[in-house]
């Protein structure tokens, strides 16, 4: 049973640690994007280095005091927000962002968890290389929350999600102890995998403090393209076709629906749309090509075989770093024309890329059924990752299917499992997916969580009730 933050606590915790921040809740710290969770008024510790932050879970844990980790509060399923249960102390790692070293030579970058994901890829280009995370919230997002959520993004199809970028980590574990675990080696089998651990595990085993990063060779050609496909099926026979022409030179292909363009032109009217007429599908390809290739070639290849083929109607190639940037713009500012609108149900799902046709088909035809909705269907068609939003109808509000979201939502995720796929592809567990985890899961593995869980953090201190239910 944990305790709650008090008095007492609070006074032990400014006796131990004096040097450490320690102050009332603020607003920023107890909200997240969606407004689905407001957190509880308590305590923020705010460590400069692990060794203070070693002292706070120490006592954390002797006094049986939950901590809730935050990064940079940007995630969507609630892990950074406690909502009820007992007064948690909220851990900020926010002063933490010194990048420690970096060896180009190695491809390796040192960064402490605080940092923020757009400094980190600056600190590589600063040395000519490449940082490939890349989501729509970097200029917030910390690279600490980045790794504990596995994030992903737009070019997992190239590089891979943060799990794969990551050579080593330094972490707090749930009884105190710092785990020395900064490896920059790429060949390291000396036993369990705690790093691989730790990350994807929200904050519910440990705390990452700091990370080695793997850096890539910045390509010497980008290029960037929309293209007008027929359908869902098109964009993936495209797909296949720009991995046949162009191989490991394909960074990110993201497909987006109508409505999404619908959307940015309802809500935020001074981004640039690609096309006069928003076509019913299209896709944004990103190439990146070593010396001696050009991408604008590459793209006008494609885009000819696509046309010949009859999968590709019309297309724009990047002109400039410009109209690159203004192509990007498009997809990163989806997410927030969404918001403004406001979801009936939000869902992060994959499947195996050659079924998402017949999801997006069957999805479509199920939910027509249960009423009268928008769909905003986009995402990471590279690796079967779609964002598939449902919305209400034209001059309706999302109060009044209020009685139908977890209905919407059971339909989305029940035909996501039929097909063998993943009802959080990229956004984790948090607390808002923790009954969608116990009903689609493999129980052998839901057993075996939950055994890892109790035996590193046997007093249950850390971010409880993200990822794993409280036992009652």
């Amino acid at each position: 049973m944990l305790n709650s933050v008090s008095e007492e606590f609070e006074n032990k915790l400014r006796a131990l640690v004096p040097e450490v921040s320690v102050k009332k809740s603020e607003p920023r710290y107890l909200e997240e994007p969606r407004g689905r969770y407001q957190g509880q008024d308590t305590l923020i510790a705010l460590p400069d280095n692990a060794q203070q932050l070693s002292k706070i879970v120490r006592l954390a844990n002797e006094e049986r005091v939950g901590i809730v980790p935050y990064g940079g509060g940007t995630g969507l399923v609630g892990g950074q927000i406690s909502a009820e249960g007992p007064r948690p102390l909220i851990v900020s790692l926010e002063r933490m962002t010194e990048i420690r070293d970096v060896f180009p030579e190695e491809n390796v970058m040192i960064a402490e968890a605080g940092a923020i994901l757009a400094d980190v890829q600056a600190a590589a280009q600063d040395v000519d290389r490449l940082f490939p995370l890349s989501l729509a919230a970097e200029g917030t997002a910390r690279i600490g929350g980045n790794l504990a959520t596995n994030a992903g993004g737009v070019n997992v199809l190239r590089y891979g999600n943060a799990r794969d970028l990551c050579l080593g980590l330094e972490a707090v574990l749930p009884d105190g102890t710092i785990w020395n675990g900064l490896s920059r080696l790429r060949k390291d089998n000396t036993g369990y995998d705690l790093r691989n651990l730790l990350i994807g595990a929200e904050g519910s085993l440990g705390i990452i403090t700091a990370a080695a990063l793997k850096l890539s060779p910045r390509p010497a050609g980008e290029g960037t393209a929309f293209m007008v496909v027929e359908d869902p099926d098109a964009a993936i026979a495209l797909l296949n076709e720009t991995r046949n022409q162009l191989g490991d030179g394909i960074s990110a292909f993201e497909i987006m629906h109508k409505q999404g363009f619908d959307f940015l032109e309802e809500c935020l009217p001074d981004i640039r749309l690609p096309f006069e007429e928003s076509p019913e599908w299209s896709v944004l390809i990103e190439v990146g090509l070593a010396q001696g290739l050009s991408p604008d070639t590459a793209l006008e290849a494609l885009f000819e075989t696509g046309l010949e083929a009859g999968w590709v109607s019309d297309g724009l190639i990047a002109q400039s770093v410009g109209q690159r940037a203004d192509f990007w713009s498009v997809r990163e500012h989806i997410p927030e024309a969404n918001r403004r609108i406001g979801s009936v149900s939000s869902h992060d799902i994959s499947v195996p890329i050659g079924l998402l046709p017949e999801f997006i088909s069957r999805a479509g035809d199920i939910l027509a059924g249960l009423g009268d909705f928008r769909i905003n269907c986009f995402g990471h068609l590279g690796d079967g990752n779609l964002h598939y939003n449902v919305f209400p109808a034209l001059g309706k509000s999302p109060q009044d299917y209020k009685h139908q979201r977890d209905e919407v939502k059971a339909a989305v995720h029940d035909l996501v499992h039929e097909l063998s796929g993943s009802v959080s592809a990229e956004h984790g567990i948090g607390r808002l997916k923790t009954g969608d985890l116990q009903k689609y899961g493999d129980q052998a593995k839901l057993a075996a969580m939950r055994a890892i869980k109790t035996a590193l953090d046997p007093n249950g201190i850390m971010n409880p009730g993200a990822v794993l239910p409280l036992e009652s």
